[in-house]
């Protein structure tokens, strides 16, 4: 194509947004933009002892404002000038319960702090009971188990659970509530101005992998399975309409108001949204049979893989399976870890510990003196963690530890599961423990590929993206020495929001295929992490500890939780 032409990958990410602008003709990035939540930077609607984890609207649309508008100051007025279209990727599920006019119940009197008419953040867990219920549901209610192409478990993590967890909890909200958006729907209708439920263009990522969205199904549960549940879901459904759309189709154009608010031209298109992690896994230029891994605070694992003939095979265990979720006329698997960089978070905050609470009284400096000193700890602890781990000698495997930390996303979604250590002496020391906890998160990649292959998924190699992939060379080495696969590390930091970028060009006619945009506009691969034989063999006997060790925690619990409903 010719150049000339400009794209907006809008990432909308846990802690913050980044706003990309991407020539359209190659993918080179122009500029950027991170904006961080400032509610959410101060912990505010949060309650981590719960699980509970919200985000206000405003959050959202006041740093995406700031966003767009710092990247195209720094890309220029001529750059801003040729955007042809904008396509935002957003955390999933990541709900929120609306009015009639979709207007977020966050934004409307009565509700302005309540943490319910807020956006429920993926990581948001407070709906394990609901989950649980609605996959007893499925399997006894006498009808279609809905939560086949979901992997067959439905997780606290995802649509229906968390908004029955409201509706059960908080009856203003759920009285209030007309519909509900995920996030990634939501700000596509912001950006167009569209008012009217029956005119918003759903995404086929978000309904399918969350939703139990389904053509077998002719869209969402029957009304039946969902009564049975609670009757309000019934209503919620009505609101959502049959039709979902991938995100190279339009979702329309940028509103008058948000045009002179960006500063961008009023006919810019506006693509349907999506996940980031499957926006991503485009801007990482996935492929049919590979394995992309996005290693962030969790991981998301995508796979694209062509459509078959006759029935579609199910793959148990995972986070669904859904036609063009990924590329569109491809089939699009989700998998995942619940926690993959947050396990190294904390051991980082469990080893800091002294430095946050005791540096700070400490005498014979000022205090500013005391908190640049601890800061500058704090950022070394992983980087030395590092070294000292990658020059210790491979072990018998003895110390051993599970990545549970956060629930078990797949394979077979669990979220009462805990993280485990076992084997820990008197010699046991922090870079011991830290490498047992990288091999934990490499051997959870593991078993997504194990699940993967055993269910007849094709995997040839896996390309990384993500802060963790472009960090940690040692972390990198390891997973790829557990997995016994090649890694391809993607080039450039912004992945996830070039991805959102190719979707944008693709939507605004640039390009015929999403497959074309990638082949235009991929940044390459940075590096490769090749399995070394010697390690490889080892961790192949070490696997089965760390399963045996995960079925020994998963019984434990579970007794547990017969014991004490």
């Amino acid at each position: 194509m010719k150049r000339g032409a400009f794209v907006i990958g809008i990432d909308f990410g846990t802690d913050s947004v980044r706003a990309v602008i991407a020539d359209a003709a190659d993918g080179e990035v122009v500029s950027v933009s991170v904006q961080h939540y400032p509610r959410w930077a101060r912990g505010l609607y949060c309650e981590p002892n719960e699980n509970r984890f919200r985000h206000h609207p405003l959050d959202y649309l006041e740093t995406m404002q700031a966003a767009i508008t710092e990247a195209t100051a720094r890309a220029g007025r001529e750059v801003a000038s040729r955007v042809r279209g904008i396509a935002a990727d957003t955390t999933g599920s990541t709900p929120i319960l609306t009015d009639k006019r979709g207007v977020p119940l966050a934004l409307t009197p009565g509700f302005r702090e309540d943490p319910d008419a807020m956006f429920l953040l993926w990581k948001d867990h407070t709906a394990v009971a609901q989950a649980e219920r609605i996959n007893q549901t499925a399997r006894t209610w006498g009808g279609a188990d809905f939560t086949k192409y979901e992997g067959g478990i439905y997780s606290s993590e995802w649509f229906w659970a968390k908004v029955l967890h409201v509706v059960e909890t908080n009856p203003a909200v759920s009285q209030a509530a007309v519909s509900i958006l995920e996030l990634c729907d939501w700000i596509p209708a912001v950006l167009t101005g569209c008012e009217d439920l029956g005119k918003l263009k759903r995404s086929r990522c978000a309904a399918g992998h969350k939703a139990m969205w389904h053509a077998e199904f002719g869209g969402y549960p029957a009304d039946e399975f969902l009564a049975r549940l609670h009757p309000r879901l019934v209503e919620f459904k009505a609101s959502l309409g049959q039709e979902t759309f991938t995100s190279d189709i339009p979702f329309g154009t940028l509103s008058a108001e948000w045009a002179v608010k960006l500063g961008l031209p009023h006919d810019t298109l506006v693509a349907v949204g999506a996940f980031d992690a499957h926006m991503g896994a485009v801007g990482g230029n996935i492929k049919p049979h590979q394995l992309l891994k996005i290693m962030g605070t969790s991981s998301l694992d995508m796979v694209v893989a062509p459509r078959t003939r006759g029935p579609e095979r199910l793959v148990p265990g995972i986070c669904g399976q859904v036609d063009g979720s990924i590329i569109p006329g491809m089939m699009g698997y989700e998998a995942g870890q619940s926690a993959f960089g947050d396990v190294y978070a904390w051991f980082k905050r469990l080893l800091s510990w002294p430095l946050e609470a005791l540096l700070p009284s400490q005498g014979g400096a000022d205090p500013e003196a005391r908190r640049v000193i601890g800061d500058a700890l704090m950022d070394r602890i992983l980087p030395e963690l590092e070294r000292a781990a990658r020059e210790l000698p491979l072990e018998d495997g003895s110390l051993l530890a599970l990545d549970w930390m956060n629930g078990r996303r797949t394979p077979d979604a669990n979220q009462r599961l805990k993280g485990a250590l076992t084997g820990i002496t008197l010699g046991t020391d922090a870079p011991r423990l830290y490498r047992a906890l990288v091999e934990a998160t490499a051997f959870g990649s593991r078993a997504i590929v194990e699940r993967f292959r055993a269910e007849g998924v094709r995997l040839d190699s896996a390309i990384a993206i993500g802060g963790v992939a472009r960090k940690s060379p040692f972390i990198m080495q390891t997973v790829a020495d557990v997995m016994n696969m090649e890694i391809s590390v993607c080039a450039g930091d912004q992945a996830v929001a070039v991805g959102a970028a190719m979707f944008a060009a693709t939507a605004a006619g640039l390009y015929p295929r999403v497959e074309a945009a990638q082949e235009a506009m991929s940044p390459g691969t940075e590096r490769t992490y090749r399995p070394d034989p010697a390690r490889a063999h080892h961790y192949a006997s070490l696997y089965p500890k760390y399963l045996e060790l995960g079925g020994f925690v998963q019984r434990q619990l579970t007794r547990q939780d017969e014991a004490h409903p």
